[in-house]
């Protein structure tokens, strides 16, 4: 399958595409495209007046979230900053945050699914499933930035905090549904069908094992936060 097969077989086809990938494993072409969409969706954004200011504004809700109090002449520092910085910022850490987690996550699959499940896949193979289940990643980026520049602010995009708006932000329940993205949901359910493919098992334990994993650290991280800003 060429690369522009595959991308649109991940969001129609998924287990024929990774069944294309797992017998031809190729990841640059594809981790190069969702790292360019990545990096066009994020410096448009950042080029932006509006996008600068909802980044400074998701810096500053961050710290307070965390219990830390914002001085004016923090605010200050870092409103130059991001006037100065937004644009490479987000060209640099884009380019580096694909291929850098992803292949954290193919080494840590490999070695939790091997050891579980058995099986002859190599790194390759699970890179290049991991790298093609990124133009989930890579949609919810030109979904998110245009719907954000509308909205004026990064928080609250597609998490599962945008059904309960109403909850007070600072309560457990509100920092925990803001911790649950629904493209990581759909991320993680596609990343499933590929393994599934490359280990030949079904699709469903393994999304349950993955989702399990990611509401168990969202969960934790809400709890740390709520306790921070707390004390």
């Amino acid at each position: 399958m060429s690369l522009m097969a595959r991308m649109i077989g991940v969001f129609f086809s998924p287990r024929a595409t990774y069944a294309s990938v797992a017998a031809h494993p190729r990841a640059l072409g594809a981790l190069g495209l969702v790292t360019a969409i990545a990096i066009a969706a994020n410096v448009a954004f950042a080029s932006t007046v509006v996008g600068r200011d909802a980044l400074l504004d998701v810096q500053v809700r961050f710290m307070e979230s965390w219990g830390m109090t914002i001085s004016d002449e923090m605010y200050a520092g870092m409103e130059r900053q991001v006037e100065t910085m937004a644009v490479p910022n987000a060209a640099i850490g884009q380019l580096v945050f694909y291929p850098v987690v992803s292949a954290a996550v193919s080494g840590l699959l490999l070695g939790v699914f091997s050891a579980i499940m058995g099986g002859n896949a190599t790194f390759k193979h699970v890179f290049a499933v991991v790298a093609h289940s990124g133009f989930i990643i890579a949609l919810s980026q030109l979904f998110v930035m245009p719907l954000s520049y509308a909205r004026g602010t990064l928080s609250a995009a597609a998490n599962l905090g945008v059904f309960l708006p109403f909850l007070d932000e600072t309560s457990l329940l509100a920092r925990f549904l803001g911790s649950v993205d629904l493209f990581v949901i759909w991320w993680l359910v596609n990343l499933a069908i590929g393994l599934g493919v490359l280990y030949k098992k079904r699709t469903q334990p393994v999304a349950i094992s993955l989702l399990a994993v990611y509401i168990g650290i969202a969960l934790v991280f809400a709890l740390v936060r709520a306790a921070i800003s707390g004390a």
